[in-house]
């Protein structure tokens, strides 16, 4: 069996983590869990100043002036700024550097640091002040009067594009950001027109905020005498950060900024995003020849860092009498947002494109996305980033059409799954591997379908309903961009693994060594990881799309390989051998001994000694560039378990047990805990989550932790996660990427067991998230549909 079927796995074997060997815990976790972690806030500066933004408190509003002499009159302040300011000194936009290729292009708005003329969300940043403190900062911002006239707003992505709707910017006539189209719409429309069975269905993804441990915090300075830039934030895909400030704000050379990221308190995409305060604090710490520093309050984060999600979808699946699926088709309008985020169109239209249609064997398939500004914060990449749309669209729709034709949703789901491989499906999209019914055979026994029945009427005899929802995922990790890497001796004997992607909470300082001590035969205690740092690491792709892995693992080995093929010769003059007869194992160069002889050796480290000693020969390292954009497809299967009261709508998430597949696993542990919190985003956005904006004023109500709801520890049942390895020959690896899959499978499969509990009243949707209000109201709506 080649390694696109598995490799030749027991197709009835599971891996669970803590009974597999490759399960080693984290070494980073003994730094934080000792408060030994070195986060922004832990890195004083001498002579540090700090920032504070004073952010519009209106939704949609003209900014007729904009007084800041009281505020530069509060003891400790060294200045206030507007955008003013900035367009004296050149400073230019945030760029948005995405290639959407789209029906109507893509517009990208100006978006400068501070607004000009006008605010366009509630949080928008207007003013900066800077003081010898925090609180004076703070003070200061009560005292800078801006004169608004207050516009109309508008936060509703299909009312945005209404004739008659409030206009938010000249250059995007209508508020229509962009008009995208993928498929072949030809086909899906004669594959509608003979179908047996139609079946529509309306859907909201639901606005949620990542919501990070960890709030957005950076330090700008500025070296005068090399005339650089430095910025240390909590943060990661430097590389693009450092570009977008270089080329479209700033206008300098990549390499007059510097950019490093210390330990990260969770970020879940939006700490990919370039932000406004990036460019405010390294062009106030030029100005004022200090080093400034700005943290985040949490209303900050709620009002100004990126959200995630934010679709309505009308979606039509196409069947025959059989119930085979024809076509799919998927019409989307996108919420945007007031601006055009780094990577936040791409979130609606590149990122669910490949993922479209699921695990199943879909002959045509056309989708559809208007692109809305709105008076809203703008929308970028939360965990998962467009594969959690795609998956809910296909997923919910399965399990409607069932209910609605009288179909079993396991039985409809298992004869339409793809069965042969490679398979390219109808985006175009090229699975190499997969063993998709078996998963669902599995999931399905560990959840003991079988005794659903009786559990049923346990609940049943407690005045409660129970439901059983099955739902599946396929992911696309990401390759392009590509990834470098770079493996290093340090004087003092250790490796130094240098990466372009980087973790905020993954566990690449574990899973990255081990990769390469396995290679090179060599203790983990040998090696030092090093990320996030633009002057230790020139090049790289970045965190995001579950790509660290299968990409910066792959450029990992390349680099191991090429320090070995350099080290080779050297290894062979000291061993007075020719290299043809070196060989490369646990660690040593071992050339075959002479007749009656003795083998001759000698180590790694040892070659790299004699190397520095020699004076003569360049440093022994590696370097690995990892050039590829094939995507890798992990996916799996879900099975929640619900028990809904009908007297007040309350939902409680009972069981959760998921079978996922990430091709070959390095470390099962890591893994499980990835998919553990992905569950959790997941489970939080079906339940709980949501960014809420008044429809008129456009005042975001959930500003707070107060409003905005996130699942605690008693929100969540124990999770049973289970393995298979079906190893994907896109990458040496053989993996797959596990990083977003929870948040990709937990809500459709948490909709779809609530909605199997509400069966009973002809209930075959409802919207997230699922709050006991909201299925209070739908089964209260149910009644009275009935009654009349």
């Amino acid at each position: 069996m080649d390694a696109r079927q598995g490799g030749g796995e027991d197709k009835n074997s599971m891996i669970t983590a803590a009974d597999d060997p490759r399960s080693l815990r984290r070494v980073e976790d003994e730094r934080f869990v000792t408060g030994k972690g070195r986060y922004v806030d832990d890195l004083p500066l001498a002579g540090q100043l700090f920032a504070a933004v004073l952010r519009s408190p209106h939704a949609h509003a003209r900014i007729v002036s904009i007084a800041t002499e009281a505020a530069e009159d509060v003891p400790g302040v060294r200045g206030v700024f507007t955008a003013r300011d900035l367009l004296a000194d050149g400073i230019g936009p945030l760029p948005c550097y995405m290639d959407l290729r789209s029906e109507e292009p893509l517009i990208v708005p100006p978006r400068y640091p501070l607004a000009i003329e006008r605010a366009r969300h509630v949080g928008d940043p207007v003013a900066l002040v800077v003081a010898d403190s925090r609180e004076a900062a703070r003070e200061a911002l009560d005292h800078v009067d801006v004169d608004y006239d207050i516009l109309d707003a508008v936060v509703d992505p299909r009312r945005a594009l209404e004739d008659r709707a409030p206009q938010i910017w000249d250059e995007a006539p209508g508020n229509l950001a962009f008009h995208y189209k993928r498929g072949d719409f030809e086909k899906t429309a004669a594959a509608f027109a003979g179908a047996a069975h139609v079946v529509e269905l309306s859907l909201v993804n639901n606005r949620i905020a990542a919501a990070a441990l960890e709030p957005r915090t950076a330090v700008g300075a500025w070296d005068e005498a090399s005339d650089r830039y430095l910025l240390t934030l909590s943060g990661a895909s430097v590389h693009s950060i450092r570009r977008e400030l270089a080329d479209g704000v700033f206008r300098v050379p990549h390499d007059q900024i510097d950019l490093t990221v210390p330990d990260v308190g969770g970020g879940f995409g939006m700490k990919n995003v370039t932000y406004p305060e990036y460019a405010l604090l390294l062009w106030a710490a030029k100005r004022l020849r200090r080093p400034i520093r700005w943290t985040a309050e949490r209303v900050d984060e709620f009002t100004s860092g990126v959200h995630g999600r934010d679709n309505l979808t009308r979606v039509r699946l196409a069947l025959d009498l059989d119930g085979r699926i024809l076509g799919l088709w998927v019409e989307t309008i996108a919420n945007l947002g007031a601006y055009v985020s780094s990577g936040g169109p791409g979130s609606s239209t590149l990122a669910p494109t490949p993922a479209m249609g699921g695990l199943y064997a879909i002959p045509a398939i056309a989708m559809e996305v208007h692109g809305a500004f709105t008076n809203t914060a703008p929308i970028d990449a939360y965990r998962g980033a467009g594969k959690p749309e795609a998956n809910y669209i296909i997923e919910r729709i399965l399990d409607v059409a069932a209910h609605r034709l009288g179909l079993d949703p396991v039985d409809l789901r298992r004869r339409n799954f793809i069965r042969e491989f490679p398979y390219r499906n109808a985006m175009g999209a090229v699975i190499d591997s997969g063993r998709f019914a078996d998963n669902l055979d599995r999931v399905l026994a560990a959840a003991d379908q079988a005794g659903f029945a009786a559990r049923k009427a346990q609940s049943a005899a407690r005045g409660c309903l129970r439901g059983l929802g099955v739902a599946c995922f396929l992911e696309t990790a990401r390759g392009q961009p590509n990834e470098e890497a770079w493996i290093r001796f340090a004087p003092d004997g250790t490796i130094e693994l240098a990466v372009g992607t980087h973790s905020n909470g993954q566990g690449h300082e574990t899973s990255f060594v081990q990769l390469v001590a396995d290679r090179l035969g060599l203790p983990l205690d040998t090696f030092h990881f090093v990320q996030g740092d633009t002057r230790r690491v020139p090049r790289g792709g970045g965190h995001g799309g579950a790509r660290s892995l299968h990409m910066g693992g792959t450029a990992l080995l390349l680099a191991a390989e090429d320090m070995l093929r350099k080290a080779r010769p050297i290894a062979a003059r000291l061993l007075q051998a020719v290299p043809e007869d070196v060989t490369y194992t646990d660690g040593a160069f071992v050339c075959a001994p002479q007749p009656g002889g003795p083998a001759r050796s000698i180590d790694l480290p040892s070659i790299a000694r004699a190397v520095a000693q020699s004076g003569d020969e360049e440093p022994l390292e590696g370097h690995g560039a990892n050039i590829c954009d094939t995507i890798t497809f992990p996916n799996g299967c879900h099975v929640a378990e619900v028990e809904v009261d009908p007297e007040t709508g309350q939902v409680v998430l009972l069981r959760y047990v998921a079978v996922d597949d990430f091709g070959r696993l390095l470390n099962p542990l890591l893994t499980e805990g990835q998919v553990h919190g992905g569950l959790a985003q997941g489970i939080g956005q079906a339940l709980m989550e949501h960014s809420v904006y008044d429809p008129e004023s456009g005042q975001l109500i959930s500003a707070t932790f107060t409003d905005y709801a996130v699942p605690r520890g008693e929100d969540l049942p124990e999770l049973d996660i289970r393995f298979v390895e079906v190893p994907t020959a896109a990458n040496p690896i053989g993996a797959k990427g596990s990083g977003q899959a929870g948040a990709i499978a937990a809500p459709q499969t948490i909709i779809n067991a609530i909605v199997d509990a509400l069966r009973p009243f002809g209930i075959d949707h409802i919207d997230m998230p699922a709050t006991p209000q909201r299925v209070w109201q739908a089964i209260q709506d149910a009644g009275r549909r009935e009654a009349s």
